[in-house]
């Protein structure tokens, strides 16, 4: 598994989608959420206000797409990108 944020923030992350969006249910960091139906548009909405608060980062609402928030890992990658083009 390759990642771009620390294990800690990955972490917090995973358990944040697990417990608030999943209802406790347990995936794996590259397990699509959104075509598996795991995750809906409100569970989106969630996630992107959550990431906004958590990570200090502003996500634009063209950047609220598929690839971005299909996987624990590709939001991963999308955070350290804002991360690093805000810096």
């Amino acid at each position: 598994m390759t990642t771009s944020l620390p294990d800690n923030q990955l972490a917090a992350l995973k358990s944040y989608i697990e417990t608030s969006l999943l209802n406790g249910k347990s995936v794996a960091t590259d397990e699509n959420l959104l075509l598996s139906g795991l995750l809906d548009s409100l569970g989106v909405m969630s996630l992107v206000a959550y990431i906004e608060d958590n990570f200090e980062i502003a996500v634009p609402f063209e950047d609220v797409i598929i690839e971005n928030f299909m996987t624990i890992e590709a939001m991963a990658q999308y955070i350290r990108s804002r991360k690093e083009s805000d810096a």
